[in-house]
């Protein structure tokens, strides 16, 4: 059964995530934002716990510099809807909040899978 969470609870559980994400893997995380959705956009699968939207850094060129900022996406309705308790959901967002700022490192889904990011 789907757990409920007030949206500011679901947002520190983000924050949590990304905090814990290595020092030095941080400070390579620039030009980044991170935004919480209640569900996919349409066209995309309603089971969808996150999204990486722009550039990875191993594709960037020198005309990179001047786009807009990547945006990760985390969904917090797919993300309640799978997980049945508070300690699941921890979990599950800390994977999701890894796997998408690891594509922005320009690591695929398949190494995602590998490692236990997927």
């Amino acid at each position: 059964m789907p757990i409920e969470m007030d949206p500011e609870r679901f947002d520190e559980l983000v924050d949590a995530a990304l905090d814990d994400i290595p020092d030095e893997l941080a400070r390579l995380v620039r030009n980044v934002v991170v935004l919480v959705e209640d569900e996919p956009p349409e066209g995309e699968p309603d089971d969808l716990l996150g999204l990486y939207d722009g550039v990875a850094l191993t594709e960037r060129d020198s005309g990179t510099l001047m786009h807009l900022p990547a945006r990760i996406f985390i969904f917090r309705g797919p993300l309640l809807d799978m997980c049945e308790s508070e300690e699941e959901l921890i979990e599950e967002v800390r994977i999701t909040v890894v796997h998408e700022v690891a594509h922005h490192f320009g690591i695929d889904d398949a190494r995602l899978h590998e490692l236990g990011y997927a």
